[in-house]
């Protein structure tokens, strides 16, 4: 929730401050910090990217000052003035970005104490670094969830759409990478929204977890000022002000969550990049990806390159690797709040990054895939995709279903035997294995035999998968 409604006038009689006064905690230090330590420790070439959170927080604490008397309107007015400039400055790539001032933190308190004096070097009043950074993430971090799941709707809207027209696209399905049965098309895309559908829901409880404000633990104790913490709560859009101090400056959960979500949403991403890869080959061409999502080789004129979906396969290892790396940062540290946690940010902004471009390139590219149905169909008519249905034919019959098994790998044998289908076969070459067999089982061994007998909730015949298609629109429409 923005506070950056109006513009706020520069106020009257304001008195900038030389940057020789602008130290921040040199008092207790008799010689300055080495230019190597000072790299070395430094965030800000990493953290600026939490600038306008940082703002949006400074602007709320320093509303809440006011509100309990440690500022005048006048001090008041001349931070927001102060804030709206820095952030016209950072936006515009004017912002003179200092490591010697080690974090954004840092850095906008400093500019704002040059800019507007005195009343610069009241804001910090009430608040820590530690407190500051841990309500920042979440800012930042918050917004950037929504964005996240934007783009997971993005591209189950997609994929519904892709379902809808394919509903009636007969393919193979696979376990083990080998036929099983005949399936819609349309009904394995909703596999795949399915998928996302919980990514959704996984952001959405880390969002309403996360959404506690830190501000006002300081550095770990509180602060013996009398904050109005429900009123910050409230001005930067949080359900509730953090209940225990320790806890509110140490705890990185909320990006661990995330990243956890991130990696299993990238996960389920991967998984759709190989089938991705894999039907787009020679070997299977079952689809054609839009060449705008493809490359060529340099020396093989005839390639056509999956490369978008290779990268996304790829990129979710490193997503992976950055969920370990917070749960590593975090496992050997002891409360309250430790330099270590200075390395949560990196991985979570790469996480965030790969994320949103990955589920961007899917939305766009994946409902634009062409479909070759009349392979899809010929795939799906090899492998003996239809046995089973021919043993649920044999129950209906009255045999037991481990009998019918029996009966129709027997069936299988022969036909492999003779080079054929299932359905291939004669009636009198299929009663050879049980009398019972008549000639209605042809209805049950065709293609859209076996899809339109899986008419249940969740199967694949194709008023099942229109059904869940209208469904599915219904569930992400709010």
């Amino acid at each position: 929730m923005s506070t950056y409604c109006a513009r706020i006038e520069k106020p009257k009689d304001l008195k900038p401050m030389s940057k020789k006064d602008s130290r921040m905690w040199g008092g207790r230090f008799n010689e300055p910090t080495d230019e190597f330590v000072q790299a070395f420790t430094a965030s800000v070439t990493f953290d600026r990217r939490l600038a306008h959170a940082d703002i949006e927080g400074s602007r709320a604490h320093a509303m809440m000052l006011k509100r309990i008397g440690v500022l005048s309107s006048d001090e008041l007015t001349a931070i927001k003035y102060g804030l709206q400039q820095i952030r016209e400055e950072i936006d515009n790539g004017k912002f003179a970005w200092s490591v010697a001032l080690e974090d954004v933190h840092m850095n906008v308190e400093a500019r704002l104490t040059e800019l507007i004096g005195d009343a610069g070097k009241k804001l910090h009043t009430g608040r820590s670094r530690n407190d500051q950074v841990a309500t920042d993430i979440r800012l930042y971090l918050r917004d950037q969830i929504e964005t996240c799941m934007q783009g997971i709707r993005a591209f189950q809207n997609g994929l519904l759409d892709l379902a809808e027209r394919e509903a009636h696209t007969i393919m193979p399905g696979f376990t083990h990478l080998q036929v099983a049965q005949p399936v819609s098309f349309g009904h394995h895309m909703l596999a795949w929204f399915e998928m996302l559908d919980r990514d959704h829901g996984r952001l959405e409880d880390c969002a309403r977890r996360m959404n506690q404000m830190p501000l006002g633990s300081a550095a770990l104790a509180g602060t013996s000022y009398e904050l109005d913490r429900e009123y910050t709560a409230e001005l930067l859009g949080f359900d509730m002000p953090s209940r225990n101090s320790i806890d509110a400056v140490s705890d990185r959960d909320f990006v661990i969550e995330f990243c956890a979500a991130a990696a299993i949403c990238m996960t389920h991403l991967s998984r759709m990049a190989e089938e991705l890869v894999l039907w787009s080959s020679a070997q299977f061409d079952f689809i054609r990806l839009p060449d705008r999502y493809c490359t060529g080789s340099s020396i093989m004129p005839q390639k056509k390159n999956p490369d978008v979906a290779e990268l996304v396969r790829g990129k979710a290892g490193r997503v992976s690797g950055n969920l370990v790396s917070l749960l590593m940062l975090m496992k050997g540290q002891p409360l309250a709040y430790n330099k270590d946690n200075q390395e949560d940010k990196e991985p979570m902004f790469d996480s965030l990054d790969t994320l949103i471009g990955s589920l961007r390139a899917f939305a766009d590219m994946v409902p634009a895939l062409e479909v070759n149905r009349d392979r899809m169909y010929q795939a799906a008519q090899k492998g003996y995709a239809t046995a089973t249905d021919l043993a649920d034919y044999l129950v209906q019959k009255g045999v037991a279903f481990r009998d019918a098994h029996e009966v129709v790998g027997s069936a299988v044998a022969f036909a492999i035997e003779k080079g054929k289908d299932l359905g291939a076969l004669t009636l009198k070459q299929l009663q050879r294995f049980d009398k019972r067999i008549e000639a209605d089982v042809f209805d049950v061994l065709s293609l859209e035999g076996s899809l339109n007998a899986r008419n249940i909730t969740g199967g694949t015949a194709p008023e099942q998968v229109m059904f869940q298609i209208n469904a599915g629109r219904e569930r992400i429409k709010g």
